[in-house]
């Protein structure tokens, strides 16, 4: 029975972590963004955010995109700076041609900084990719 069932594998939907600029407040700030880099939009798209590291956890945040286009991207979150010392976990879920897929994308504590960012493409910004 279970060789029967088929887990797809989640191809070219990314989530990175990007240091832009804020204009409104005048500094540099690390956000969160779910990338589609497939040639068709994901709908329904959920997702579900948390920092741990032991026993210090943050909130789990929930998300919810209605379609991110295909070659697009969608802002899901602002990152504080002292949240970058823990693990950072984003499970993502979503709809794309009638399948549904789900993959966890991790950010390993103290991994998202300066020295490790490299140009993201869509958003054409310094970042990091999850893994």
């Amino acid at each position: 029975m279970k060789k029967d069932i088929k887990i797809p594998v989640v191809k070219d939907v990314y989530v990175a972590i990007v240091h832009e600029w804020n204009q409104e407040f005048l500094s540099k700030d690390w956000n969160a963004y779910i990338i589609n880099n497939r040639k068709t939009p994901i709908e329904m798209a959920l997702v579900v955010s948390k920092g741990y590291d032991g026993d210090r956890k943050t909130s789990t945040m929930r998300y919810a995109f209605g379609v991110v286009a295909a070659k697009g991207f969608e802002k899901i979150e602002l990152v504080q700076e002292d949240v970058l010392s823990l693990n950072n976990e984003f499970f993502v879920t979503y709809y794309a041609d009638n399948i549904l897929y789900e993959k966890r994308f991790l950010f390993e504590k103290n991994t998202v900084k300066e020295s490790n960012l490299t140009n993201i493409p869509r958003i054409e910004i310094g970042g990091v990719f999850a893994k």
